[in-house]
């Protein structure tokens, strides 16, 4: 009996109708998006990541925060592509626009909202995730509830627009709608031989949990535009620790 339905694909088009429900449907005609992640697709639904989805970052303390940020603006950078626009929205927000740049984000198609409460904060970001015209949204903040999660969740089913909220120094990791958690933190760096300075930005990227999919752990950098997945060999002689503070916290953090 298992063979017949393998063959006429019914486990697959069940597959397919179980991620529609989950919020994971493709519009027709539409374009998927290469991030650029390589091995880590084989973790999301579909082996692709997640567009037009929140996704929940976490993260403890201000060098961790820095390295969240910088991989999130490595993803940001992949989605806007050459003319998309962002909205980042928070209180105080941490982020160092020009530094951008070294992800392939241009700052002025960045639209910064700086806000006072944090409750403003979260309507403005299901507001902005409202707008089919963003390609994406980022909300820096602490603490939501899942009920607020879930109206993020379903604007986004329906304007297609992705959604990163960075919570920084959260009073508890609480269940949210999100369709994932990440949590990223730094690295020693590599530097090229002969070479002064810091090295390229690394990350150890952690995919806490995601829906329809499996989570995992990852050790990466960011070369010549791209990510890049590091081989475990590499880092037996770390020349320099990077903490990528100085290019992504602002002096406001």
């Amino acid at each position: 009996m298992a063979l017949p339905l393998l063959k006429n694909g019914m486990f697959n088009r069940l597959q397919e109708d179980i991620l529609a429900l989950q919020g994971f449907s493709t519009l027709p005609g539409a374009k998927k998006i290469d991030l650029g992640l390589g091995i880590m697709n084989a973790s999301f639904p579909s082996h692709s990541f997640p567009i037009g989805a929140v996704h929940e970052f976490i993260s403890m303390g201000p060098e961790n925060a820095a390295a969240t940020t910088g991989f999130m603006a490595g993803l940001l950078g992949k989605l806007m592509g050459e003319y998309g626009i962002c909205l980042w929205v928070g209180i105080k927000p941490i982020v160092f626009p020009t530094a951008l740049k070294i992800f392939g984000v241009e700052p002025h198609r960045i639209i910064f909202i700086d806000l006072n409460k944090e409750k403003d904060v979260i309507w403005a970001v299901e507001e902005a995730l409202k707008c089919e015209s963003l390609a994406a949204v980022v909300g820096e903040l602490r603490e939501i509830t899942f009920t607020e999660s879930r109206r993020l969740q379903l604007a986004v089913e329906q304007s297609r627009v992705t959604g990163f909220l960075h919570r920084n120094n959260p009073r508890a990791v609480n269940p949210l709608a999100c369709v994932s958690r990440w949590q990223v933190t730094p690295m020693a760096s590599r530097i090229e031989p002969g070479m002064p300075g810091v090295g390229r930005p690394c990350w150890h990227v952690e995919l806490q949990k995601i829906r329809n999919g499996e989570p995992g752990e990852w050790d990466m950098e960011w070369v010549s535009g791209r990510f890049q997945h590091l081989k475990k060999d590499i880092q037996e002689h770390p020349q320099k620790a990077a903490e990528v503070a100085p290019f992504y916290i602002s002096q406001r953090a």
